[in-house]
């Protein structure tokens, strides 16, 4: 018998359109939120639209709202790193598209879960990515993903069918798509992907590298559709 609590007897919040378009989630990490404008610009503008906030840089929820206005459809913008219950309010009250913990935290699922806010809990073991799949979660971050390989997402899928998983930690911009075509329903991808961006990089060289990734996850996604 299936452990998983049956569909209609559990809220579940939608992961988004723009997650579904390009199913890539950029964790961004710098000194301070007010670096983070220009190079999401630049993400948006390679096709990666889906920006993770991360808790461990300062401001976040100071700049929150500045971000959401100034890019408004055009991305969608969370905030990761959570890792308590007040920290997940005072994101949503400042307007997070979605919540992302490092851990698994089944209360922030649930504070989530109750507004339909898209939320995605970390874990790495079937007990933890279980508990948080069974507490409402859209999608279980499978972290760090790179500890136990592309592999895992097919194991997991066995016993848990149904369980969407969004891989995260160690993910390059080359082996993202492999991870698509082993059923993941995202990926997460922060240094790879960023690099030198917030310490004087080239922007025009993480747009490039940005196109690159949607370019390969596009193809792998189609061709997992095809099969």
């Amino acid at each position: 018998m299936s452990t998983i609590q049956p569909a209609g007897k559990l809220h579940r919040p939608a992961s988004s359109a723009i997650l579904k378009a390009n199913p890539v989630v950029a964790v961004m990490r710098a000194h301070h939120a007010r670096e983070y404008a220009p190079v999401i610009e630049a993400l948006v503008r390679g096709g990666v639209r889906s920006i993770e906030l991360t808790l461990s840089t300062q401001g976040v929820f100071e700049e929150l709202p500045r971000l959401k206005e100034r890019f408004g459809p055009d991305a969608e913008i969370g905030v990761g790193t959570i890792t308590t219950v007040d920290q997940a309010l005072q994101a949503l009250d400042c307007g997070a598209d979605y919540l992302v913990t490092p851990a698994m935290v089944t209360a922030v699922v649930s504070a989530a879960v109750e507004r339909d806010i898209p939320v995605f809990p970390g874990g790495l073991t079937p007990t933890e990515l279980l508990a948080g799949w069974n507490a409402g979660a859209t999608a279980v971050k499978l972290f760090p993903a790179s500890a136990v390989g592309i592999g895992y997402v097919d194991q997991l899928r066995g016993p848990f069918p149904e369980m969407r998983i969004v891989p995260s930690g160690g993910i390059g911009i080359d082996d993202a798509p492999a991870w698509i075509a082993a059923g993941a329903l995202a990926v997460s991808l922060g240094g790879p992907l960023l690099r030198d961006a917030f310490s004087g990089g080239s922007l025009t060289e993480l747009t490039a590298r940005a196109e690159k990734l949607s370019r390969l996850i596009s193809d792998a996604a189609e061709t997992k559709a095809s099969k």
